[in-house]
């Protein structure tokens, strides 16, 4: 026997109240309570008690995971799937999320892992078209769709597979329930069946998760606190380049990152990542440098190009692609107070090629070199690195790992890097010009 339970949660953050208030005061958003009505059974039977025991108890056996066979998504989860977990895979629409998930179901099911695939968007007949295109057939992948949780958790429970992807969290429901599907109280309680099977089962699940407007997973906040990773795949629609990365990972970093590019069949993994940002034809062209980006066990060669002309109204405009505005802000104050540069005239535009978002501290020079670069018109040899953070003071910092950046750009065929003087005791015995530099006014005399 069931009765209905009533609860007030804001759509912000996921807090419950008794009652309906005006304010959320967990995160203090205004007019974001909404009603839910949940059933809540009756005479369930009290919980056994949970198996306690100490570490010392606890076989430390190695943890063990499964491979994927797709190499930059191992890279990114910390070497594989790891049995019992429950991940969150969340991306814009048509980003790739689906297909790349069928690839590695696909994949795992060709290495003779049992795959379940249930989708509440696409037909069987849908997923068979995407399957066919991808080059996937094995018996051991088998799809259905399906979004009442019972029934899933029943398929599971019958076919006993060691990875179950279920595309997507918001589209599943509990008949329990008495909302709609991909409101707080169904996504809460369907994530929250799924981590028990995952649990008590040891099997992997990967949820996909919808993106709002805002680039935020839709749902309740506690979504994201509930699985053990969170990955997401990013990428302008108009680009081809799509990159995977983890913003929580129990089991492994967060700071390593895939690439993959969209082609006729399917999302493929890039082994050389800085051919897609870097044309080897450009030509000099004043307001381009190239800085490095570091992200994990990658290291990616960018191109920044920086415009800059005469306002036209009064306000200058400050336009960014790829970058953090306040970042640039701050740079284009101390390319005025400590170079001596009148910026507050001129209207600057930034763009960082290829689509990447470049937010490491070591751009910033780069980011500077390539303003004075166009406010001059004079190009910076496209065979030139420009790293270092920049401080108010208008000095140039260390960065981190930067043999480890030279070495990969000597290999690209780079002659020149403009480097912070206090790295400069690092960097004996590469095959490049090193030219170190103590200040901005300093790189903006060398290189001009």
């Amino acid at each position: 026997m069931a009765k209905t339970r009533t609860t007030y949660v804001c759509d912000n953050c996921g807090a419950e109240y008794p009652k309906w208030v005006g304010k959320c005061s967990a995160c203090g958003a205004w007019e974001s309570i909404r009603e839910f009505r949940e059933a809540k059974v009756k005479g369930v039977a009290a919980a056994a008690p949970p198996s306690v025991r100490t570490l010392s108890q606890k076989n430390a056996a190695p943890l063990k995971r499964l491979a994927t066979g797709e190499r930059d998504f191992d890279q990114v989860t910390g070497g594989g799937l790891v049995p019992g977990s429950i991940l969150l895979f969340g991306g814009e629409p048509g980003i790739g999320k689906s297909t790349l998930l069928l690839q590695l179901a696909g994949r795992l099911a060709a290495e003779h892992v049992d795959c379940l695939y249930f989708s509440g968007e696409e037909s069987v007949e849908q997923l068979g078209m995407r399957a066919k295109r991808l080059g996937i057939h094995s018996e051991r992948l088998a799809i259905a769709n399906a979004s009442a949780v019972e029934g899933i958790v029943t398929e599971i429970q019958e076919r006993n597979p060691a990875v179950v992807v279920i595309d997507s969290i918001q589209t599943t429901y509990t008949e329990e329930g008495e909302s709609l599907p991909g409101s707080l109280s169904q996504v809460r309680s369907s994530a929250n069946r799924f981590l028990r099977l995952a649990k008590d089962r040891d099997v992997v699940i990967i949820l996909v998760g919808h993106i709002t407007k805002d680039g935020y997973l839709a749902g309740p906040k506690m979504l994201e606190h509930l699985v053990d990773t969170v990955l997401y795949l990013e990428g302008d629609r108009q680009h081809q380049v799509r990159l995977l990365r983890a913003v929580k990972n129990r089991f492994g970093a967060t700071s390593e990152l895939g690439v993959y590019e969209m082609t006729p069949i399917g999302l493929q993994p890039v082994a050389n990542p800085s051919e897609l940002y870097l044309d080897p034809q450009r030509a000099a062209v004043s307001g381009s440098v190239i800085v490095s980006d570091l992200e994990g066990n990658r290291t990616f060669f960018l191109e920044v190009q920086a415009l800059v002309s005469n306002a036209a109204y009064g306000n200058p405009q400050r336009n960014v692609t790829g970058f953090d505005l306040r970042r640039l802000q701050m740079l284009l104050a101390v390319l005025e107070r400590r170079v001596g540069f009148r910026m507050g005239t001129q209207d600057v535009f930034t763009n960082v090629v290829g689509g990447f978002k470049l937010d490491e501290p070591a751009a910033d020079l780069g980011v500077a070199v390539a303003v004075v670069s166009s406010l001059k018109d004079r190009p910076v040899d496209p065979r030139t690195l420009v790293l270092g953070e920049v401080g108010l003071g208008g000095e140039v910092r260390g960065v981190q790992q930067i043999r480890r950046r030279l070495e990969e750009a000597a290999k690209l065929g780079f002659k020149q890097a403009v480097v912070p003087e206090s790295d400069r005791k690092h960097l004996d015995g590469l095959d490049m010009r090193i030219t170190p530099v103590r200040s901005v006014l300093e790189a903006v005399d060398t290189l001009f």
